[in-house]
């Protein structure tokens, strides 16, 4: 006697395989949780606030891109 061929048990194994696996594998980095923009009130003094209360972060450094040839 041979055992029937069920391939949705076999499907539902392999699948219930595949969650436990991408539940484990768990992405992102391991440690504590970085703090936001503008928490850290550095050595410059009073951290800047726009109109909705929001902290304005430094300006940045302009950086060039090959498109900018383009767009100039």
């Amino acid at each position: 006697m041979s055992r029937p061929d069920r391939p949705v048990l076999r499907i539902a194994a392999l699948s219930a395989l595949l969650a436990l696996g991408l539940t484990l594998s768990a992405c992102g980095r391991k440690g504590p949780l970085d703090p936001p923009p503008g928490a850290y009130n550095g050595p410059q003094g009073a951290l800047e606030l726009d109109a909705q209360g929001k902290p304005i972060g430094p300006p940045g450094q302009k950086k060039r891109i090959l498109l900018d040839v383009l767009l100039d």
